[in-house]
């Protein structure tokens, strides 16, 4: 006891303090002046932190789509119809055989969709597009994963529709599940599962920027950076993850473009047309083909088996009608086939697309209706070469124009299908006829139908639950989030720092012992007593609260909950009841997001 009692008093005289408390204190103090001028300099807003869930959700939608893509090569393998491609494999196949793959993969396509669909009644649809434009964001992760192990033997035994449709779909479910993970509000989730689909389209077709306004032009209806901003982030990482793990590389080497005179875009302009006219066309023989088979009545194993059957048919004399069409496309670009026998492929294939389409086959039609884009283009630059040689050199050209054209006029989204065929090709030269010829067939298409190729679905759905869509009546209770933090307003400085070290908030609520909301105590308002460790153990949270901090009700309309936001640097506002009770906080990121869904909601119904 006695070397303690002199130690004691060795450090008294050097004005050593040994109390633990004080220590605690001024430990708690300094590391709040670290806290403090993080905050004044570094600390994210609540749009960059959504930037980084953006990225986290492009890097699992690469993820997903690189799993997906070695899946379906070994659904390849199994059906004998992969190396060295899925239509080289068809063609060696025998007449049987070539009836008997894509029969047998739509059968188990059936079968996975049948028995799995039986495991999980009672849940939501899957469509991503759904979940995103008028649902809220939720996407099922059982329904979306037997959904696209379906669509592995419809797509591995040749079936003649993309494998993108399935890769977004598994994107889009990966960003749903970390968002309730996160416990985000709808607006926000709907946003995260957006930035998904962006990922699993610039994972497909290795194209950030088309990603990013395939889903912002389509979808969301809105290139506002408030959105576009995390689909692009979300889409560059895609990108990015997609090169450093795979052999990632320009989809389509195209032959080199010159325009030699201002006559030669004459022609273009007669393919915008004609593109603008098939591709409504083609969208309508699709539904044609789905009603088809839906009268049928028959039961999904057998219908989906009578699909892969009618496509096995005309691969036995066409085997170029297998897969999505990319290899043909590759041919085309390099002048692999005349005009006579892609005319035959050219015909063939859009009727083995909707016999796969309409039988119900699980995958998407996007590179499909490239290769339409293609061979017509092909074609009318093979014609109009015989009728004016100098304006149609290279019929090729007409080929790589036509893909755009046609996907402008199928889509409705003329700026994503310049974008996205520019960053597949990287040619800059077919800029001019790309632009002027999408931008003809986007007007002509619209003139005369109203649908595009994924339109329709939403109406049909949207019609029938209009309450999805009902921002009109939506209230601060719509998108506040429980629980906040906040101390009493007895709550000594010791409890205040404890909270500010352990939570990222800047602000923390101050209450009574009935919940009721008293003011706020900031970040920056508890800086004046960092440096007084004895003056700050005076303090208590009615000492140094803001009573005039802005506050929002939870029966108040979202845009006069935007008026309380004027005026304060502050990403979160209390929601207090007009009893006084706190019950929640509103982010401005999920306001403004609610109130941008509102105002494109709003165009479109006018």
């Amino acid at each position: 006891m006695a070397p303690a009692r002199g130690a004691r008093r060795r450090a008294e005289a050097m004005n050593v303090v040994t109390d633990p408390a004080v220590l605690l204190m001024r430990r708690m103090l300094r590391l709040l002046r670290w806290r403090v001028w993080i905050q004044e300099r570094l600390q994210p807003t609540e749009w960059q932190i959504t930037l980084l869930w953006a990225a986290l959700a492009g890097f699992l939608g690469a993820q997903g789509s690189i799993m997906f893509s070695a899946l379906t090569e070994n659904i390849y393998d199994l059906f004998g119809a992969g190396r060295p491609g899925v239509v080289d494999a068809m063609r060696n196949l025998p007449w049987w055989g070539c009836l008997l793959v894509p029969t047998l993969g739509g059968a188990c396509a059936g079968a996975v969709l049948y028995f799995g669909n039986r495991l999980i009644r009672g849940q939501v649809s899957t469509d991503y597009m759904e979940a995103i434009a008028i649902g809220n964001g939720r996407i099922p992760v059982r329904a979306s994963l037997i959904k696209c192990a379906a669509a592995l033997f419809s797509i591995g035994s040749g079936g003649s529709i993309g494998r993108e449709g399935p890769m977004v779909q598994l994107s889009a479910v990966l960003a749903s599940f970390m968002g309730r993970w996160r416990q985000f509000t709808p607006p926000k989730l709907r946003l995260i599962v957006a930035c998904g689909a962006a990922a699993g389209i610039a994972s497909a077709y290795n194209a950030p920027i088309g990603g990013s306004f395939f889903v912002a032009e389509i979808i969301l209806g809105t290139i506002a950076m408030e959105s576009l901003g995390p689909l692009a982030v979300s889409a560059v990482v895609a990108t990015l993850t997609i090169r450093v793990f795979t052999a990632a590389h320009v989809l389509y080497t195209v032959p080199v473009f010159q325009l030699n005179s201002p006559w030669e875009m004459l022609p273009y302009v007669v393919l915008g047309l004609l593109a603008g006219a098939l591709a409504p066309a083609f969208l309508h023989s699709l539904q044609q083909a789905e009603q088809f088979f839906r009268a049928l009545r028959l039961p999904v194993v057998a219908r989906l088996a009578l699909g892969g059957l009618a496509v096995g048919a005309i691969a036995i004399r066409v085997p170029e009608v297998a897969g999505n069409g990319y290899s043909v496309v590759v041919d085309i670009l390099n002048g692999a086939l005349v005009w006579k026998t892609l005319l035959g492929i050219f015909a063939c294939k859009w009727l083995a697309t909707m016999s796969s389409f309409g039988s119900g086959a699980p995958g998407g039609v996007f590179t499909p209706s490239l290769f339409m884009g293609a061979g017509a283009g092909f074609l009318f630059g093979t014609g109009m070469h015989q009728i004016w040689p100098v304006a149609a050199q290279d019929p090729r050209a007409f080929a790589l124009v036509g893909m755009g054209a046609f996907l402008s006029a199928a889509s409705h989204a003329p700026v994503m299908a310049v974008i996205m065929l520019f960053e597949m090709t990287l040619s800059y030269d077919i800029i001019l006829p790309l632009m002027l010829c999408s931008v003809i067939a986007y007007y002509t298409a619209k003139s005369l139908e109203g649908t595009s190729l994924y339109s329709e679905a939403i109406k049909r759905k949207s019609a029938t639950v209009p309450e999805a869509t009902g921002f009109d009546n939506s209230r601060v209770a719509d998108l506040m989030r429980g629980k906040p933090p906040f101390v009493l307003a007895a709550a000594r400085f010791e409890e205040i720092a404890r909270l500010f070290l352990s939570l990222r908030v800047n602000n923390l609520y101050v209450t009574d012992e009935n919940e009721r909301f008293i003011g706020v105590v900031s970040l920056h308002d508890i800086k004046p007593y960092l440096g007084e460790p004895d003056l700050a153990n005076l303090v208590i949270a009615r000492d140094i609260l803001r009573e005039d901090f802005p506050r929002v009700a939870p029966d108040q309309p979202l845009p006069e909950a935007l008026a309380g936001f004027m005026g304060v640097v502050a990403e979160r506002l209390p929601v207090v009841e007009r009893s006084g009770r706190l019950c929640g906080s509103l982010a401005k990121g999920d306001l403004l997001l609610a109130l941008m869904e509102k105002r494109k909601t709003s165009g479109v119904a006018a």
